[in-house]
C-alpha cells in the first residue's frame, strides 16, 4: 500500500545521494528487461511499476523517450515524480497528455 512505500522512502533516503547527470534511461531499460523475461515466461499476473523520484532536468531525453516507447509494450507503468525547484517543463510531454508520445525515430508509444 501507500503507507508501506512512503516508509521505504524515509527508510532509504539517508542513504541516497543524488547526482548528476539525470539519464533516465538506464534504469527505464533495466526494468523493462525484468517485464520482458517475466512476460516471455509467462508469468501473466506480474505487473511492474517503476517510480522514478528527480530533483534535477533529465539529460538524456532523446534516449529516454525511445526507452518508454519500448517499455509501452511490456506489462509495466513508469511514474516519475519531480521535486524540487529544478525546471521540469522538458519531461511534460514524456506523460502523453496531449498527445501519443513517439520515439525520435516516430515510432508510437
Amino acid at each position: 500500500g501507500i503507507q508501506e512505500i512512503v516508509d521505504s522512502y524515509h527508510q532509504i533516503l539517508p542513504q541516497i545521494r543524488l547526482y548528476r547527470p539525470t539519464n533516465f534511461s538506464p534504469i527505464i531499460n533495466h526494468m523493462a528487461k525484468f517485464a520482458a523475461h517475466s512476460l516471455q515466461q509467462g508469468a501473466v499476473a506480474q505487473y511492474f511499476i517503476l517510480l522514478i523520484i528527480t530533483d534535477g532536468e533529465i539529460t538524456d531525453l532523446d534516449q529516454t523517450r525511445q526507452a518508454i516507447v519500448n517499455a509501452s509494450k511490456l506489462r509495466m507503468s513508469i511514474i516519475i515524480v519531480g521535486v524540487g525547484e529544478a525546471d521540469f517543463k522538458a519531461m511534460e510531454f514524456l506523460d502523453g497528455d496531449s498527445s501519443v508520445l513517439v520515439s525520435v525515430t516516430g515510432e508510437p508509444a
